[in-house]
Formats: structure tokens, sequence, C-alpha cells
């Protein structure tokens, strides 16, 4: 079975929570009861039986983060790259490239992610190339609306105008190494981003992509609404 690299997105600067309880950090460092989300996001990946963690930072809080970890989790195993410009979701997992091994699966998760119950326990990861999750919502509009049609992805698209379904992509993805060739491949969105469902894409025109739905609620904790539900969740 491949080894499996956990890569953690937490090089966004989080605008939507900008001053968000008098914060002037970035997100990461916003405390959920008690701990950073970035603390937070971690236990939650070690209680999903993950190791071998990689986190994309940026250079204003780099450090930042490297201190809060250090502080919260001294033992944990961890190596961080920086994404020195914020070109997008995809862009910031071709930040691990050089610290994930050839033959490995990387699963990667936008760090203010986080799930009622582990969406991988249902998984065989090492049959799959790539695999998205799915949940349905009232407002496909903000996110990748992936379209089903006989129990197969048929399209996915970022934040469209008029979603084709309430079915999206959720911020975990299970991606083989191929993903970093993939990632070079894309152009940016008119947003001048590296969209993470142009790199799905890829893996969706090759015929291997699979899909699974998540159990249980899902919270994309970034806005200051979110920030408050995820607190009374978890």
């Amino acid at each position: 079975m491949s080894k499996i690299y956990t890569v953690v997105a937490a090089g966004g600067l989080g605008k939507r929570l900008q001053n968000f309880r008098n914060s002037k950090k970035t997100k990461m460092l916003l405390e959920i009861n008690g701990q950073s989300m970035i603390t937070k996001q971690l236990y939650q990946l070690i209680s999903w039986n993950l190791d071998n963690f990689i986190i994309i930072t940026n250079p204003k809080y780099d450090k930042l983060i490297k201190d809060d970890l250090s502080k919260n989790m001294p033992d944990l195993n961890v190596e961080y790259s920086l994404q020195d410009e914020q070109l997008g979701v995809a862009h910031a997992l071709l930040q691990a490239e050089k610290l994930v091994p050839e033959d490995a699966k990387i699963l990667y998760i936008l760090g203010d992610n986080f799930f009622e119950f582990n969406p991988l326990i249902d998984l065989d990861i090492s049959k799959s190339n790539a695999s998205i999750f799915l949940t349905k919502v009232s407002n496909p509009e903000e996110f990748g609306v992936v379209e089903i049609v006989d129990n197969k992805i048929k399209s996915i698209q970022e934040k469209p105008t008029n979603p084709k379904s309430d079915y999206i992509a959720v911020g975990l993805y299970l991606f083989d190494n191929l993903c970093f060739e993939y990632i070079k491949s894309i152009q940016k969105s008119d947003r001048g981003e590296y969209e993470i469902t142009s790199l799905i894409e890829k893996y969706l025109n090759n015929h291997s992509l699979n899909y699974q739905f998540t159990k249980g609620w899902w919270v994309d904790a970034g806005t200051p609404e979110a920030i408050k539900t995820i607190e009374k969740l978890i």
C-alpha cells in the first residue's frame, strides 16, 4: 500500500475573517474553544490515523503558525512549505511537491474544513488514483459544484452562476503523485488562480476520478458565522 502524506493548506489570508474578534492574524490562528484552528485541524487528522504532515503556509504568518504548533504539539512530525504568492488551492498543493515521494498518495485538506465523521473510513486508498468527497448544500454556487449522472461524475464547475446540482466537493481530496504534473499544465482561471476544480477535471478526463459522500456535518470555517457553528459542534 502506498504511503500517505497529509498536506494541509494553511497559507490563505482568510480575508472574510480579518478583524473577527479583533484578530490581526491568519484565520489558522483563530481560537476555537481555546485552541487555534490549525491545532484543531491537526488533532482531527491525527484522529483519522494520518501522519506525515506537510503544512503549506505563507511568508507573513509562517513563523506564527510554526510557533503555535511547536507550543501546542511539540512531538508532531511535520514539515512546512511556503506559498509565496496566493495563487489558488491547486497552487498551494504544488508547494508540497519536493516533500512527497513519487510512490506516495496525497491526502489534501483545506485548513478550515471540519467533519463530524472520518470521511476516509470506507475508502480503499490503495485502489484510488484520485477521490473527492461530496455533500449536498443549499448554496452550491459558492463552491465547486459536481454534476452526477448515472452514479458517475459528469462535470465539476468552480462557483458557477447556475449550478447543475446541489452537490459540492468539500475541501478534502485524495490524489496520486501525478497531481503535481497536472497542476503545472492547468491555466489560471478568470479569478487569477489555479483552481482545484481544474486539477480534478484532469483526473475526470483521464477516467481516474472516484467520489463518495461524506456523513454527518461538515463545516467550512471561513466566516464568522461558521466559526460560531463549529464552536458549538466540537
